[in-house]
């Protein structure tokens, strides 16, 4: 896949989805947990913009977001059927756990509604492909909440990348370290633990941070290896079935190669915690996560730092006010099903290979982008 791919996002909105911008979108949420809900404080910051219905199977979630949303007195729901059959509602965001994601999507898009969902896309290659597909089939806006990507810091920063600022890319070092495991005493708890429904830590969270890497490197990966395990948290809780802890090798076409790790029972005091990109050019290298300023190569004699992009105030909703751009006509899609796709098959690709505990194959997914 090459770098046009990845600049799809930044193409112009499909016009024939384009709506007025006076025009008052009705939208709806499904799924209004700690994701949701946070999705839903967004919304509601956007202009001419209602909140029409809400849908979750748990009352107190629902009950919360009600109220939260009570300026605009939507409707509430237990069977997210129902919101999807609405004829008034024009978008939809989908924030339930990732294996819903795929079948709601679908529903939706086929229901002509503009759909912004959560990452993961999906937790296989079948739900990606299917999702992919009915995207494809639609005029509507499919946005994939890749938040990263309406982050101006790292767009800024990856484009300056892309042009040449570290040289060409030779390698990838990236990391999600956690200093402790998913609350075993949280609402999302019933759900998170089961490898089919969430899809592990790799699927479900550092779909972000592999997002990035094949951002900055403008490609998707062609292979992977790598191993996981469960080493801290055996069965806890009862019957878990997701890794604590993996390290993985992705190798892309264009020779770059990437090595990311996970685990969560990272000390909080030992120094290399947290999330970090390390992208290194033949030029210079950064850390894409922060910052960010390239430092060039060499020893004594290399010459000073240079700041790439300058990190700013970022609007936290930034990404749900593109999606609504996009519906309008006004902007790019942040994160169109392309991206949203691929980065869900990139971590999808990651798993497999420890599971497997082998060389997998992007081509082994089944999935055409």
């Amino acid at each position: 896949m090459e770098r046009r791919i990845f600049a799809a996002a930044a193409g112009a909105a499909a016009l024939s989805a384009a709506q007025s911008n006076d025009e008052k979108l009705t939208t709806a949420v499904i799924g209004v947990g700690g994701r949701g809900s946070g999705l839903l404080a967004g919304i509601l910051t956007q202009p001419n913009v209602a909140i029409g219905a809400l849908c979750d199977i748990k009352p107190d979630r629902l009950d919360r977001a009600a109220t939260a949303a009570g300026r605009d007195n939507p409707k509430t729901y237990s069977d997210w059927r129902a919101v999807i059959d609405r004829k008034d509602i024009t978008s939809v965001y989908i924030a339930t756990p990732p294996h819903l994601h795929a079948d709601m999507a679908v529903a939706a898009l086929e229901a002509s509604k503009h759909v912004y969902c959560e990452k993961p896309v999906g937790v296989t290659p079948a739900q990606v492909k299917a999702v992919v597909a009915a995207a494809r089939r639609s005029n509507k806006v499919f946005t994939a909440g890749q938040q990263l990507r309406s982050m101006k810091l790292l767009r800024d920063a990856v484009a300056e990348i892309q042009g040449g600022a570290i040289g060409d890319i030779l390698m990838v070092k990236a990391q999600r370290h956690a200093t402790s495991d998913h609350p075993k005493d949280n609402s999302s708890a019933d759900w998170y633990f089961d490898v089919d429904k969430s899809g592990g830590y790799l699927i479900e969270q550092s779909v972000h941070n592999l997002d990035l890497c094949n951002w900055a490197i403008g490609a998707a990966p062609r292979r992977a290896c790598g191993f996981g395990a469960t080493r801290l948290h055996k069965n806890e809780p009862p019957g878990r079935s997701i890794f604590d802890c993996g390290s993985m090798v992705f190798d892309y076409a264009n020779g770059v190669q990437l090595t990311f790790t996970q685990n969560v029972f990272h000390a909080r005091q030992l120094p290399a915690g947290g999330q970090y990109v390390h992208v290194f050019g033949s030029k210079a290298a950064l850390d894409l996560m922060y910052g960010v300023t390239a430092y060039p190569l060499g020893g004594k004699d290399a010459g000073p730092p240079v700041t790439l992009a300058e990190k700013g105030p970022d609007d936290p909703h930034a990404h749900t006010a593109a999606f609504f751009a996009c519906v309008r006509g006004q902007g790019p899609n942040p994160a169109d099903i392309t991206v949203g796709a691929t980065a869900a098959l990139t971590s999808i690709l990651g798993h497999r290979a420890m599971v497997e505990e082998r060389v997998v194959t992007w081509t082994e997914l089944g999935v055409t982008l």
